[in-house]
């Protein structure tokens, strides 16, 4: 839903909620518990809302708006294709620190959408993962089936990759680099066109 559209009572409140959700988990937050956290009545929430899952879809709708848009800051900056993969890993690394709810919603708590709210949240993710595929340039090694997983799984890696060290005390320069180091040889593995093999 375009962001003139929502409610300004949620704009207000949207950080508490999504905080609510991430800790919680979608599915143990009440219907009280939500009224309370947005400062309503708990049988006013309705007149507000048709339902707990719209707030949802709000939430990883921005998200996947935002990642649409952090693609295109990155296209506008880094022409070079090598650079541009770094520019997406570090573009990645940093959104994951200014919305870590918002990940984890999208991984979680998609599930808990009503269908159409799904194909919504899916027609989003396979917009951002067409278009990660087009910025790295990928060639097609693969059948249109395969470019689509290799999309999926791209974007997977960098979604996921800065929650795989944050059990080790790291400086973030060295977190950064390491990060970096282990999903751009994926990458780049990945969208390598293949050799053919010599003949035995």
């Amino acid at each position: 839903m375009p962001m003139p559209e929502r409610c300004s009572r949620f704009a207000e409140y949207r950080d508490k909620v999504l905080e609510l959700f991430a800790c919680k988990g979608f599915g143990q937050v009440g219907m009280r518990e939500l009224a309370t956290c947005l400062g309503l009545a708990p049988g006013s929430l309705y007149h507000h809302y048709p339902s707990k899952q719209h707030l949802l879809l709000d939430l990883i709708e921005e998200f996947y708006e935002e990642l649409l848009a952090t693609l295109g800051r990155v296209e506008q900056q880094a022409p070079a294709k090598r650079d541009k993969l770094h520019a997406l890993i570090r573009a990645h690394l940093n959104l994951h620190q200014e919305m870590p709810w918002h990940f984890r919603l999208a991984e979680r708590d998609s599930g808990c959408l009503n269908e159409e709210q799904q194909e919504r949240v899916r027609q989003l993710r396979e917009q951002y993962e067409r278009k990660l595929l087009l910025m790295l340039g990928a060639r097609s090694r693969f059948s249109e089936h395969g470019l689509q997983a290799a999309g999926h799984a791209i974007a997977n890696l960098l979604n996921s990759a800065p929650g795989w060290l944050a059990q080790h005390s790291l400086d973030e320069r060295e977190r950064v680099e390491l990060l970096e180091s282990l999903v751009s040889g994926a990458i780049e593995r990945l969208l390598r066109p293949s050799v053919p093999r010599a003949a035995a």
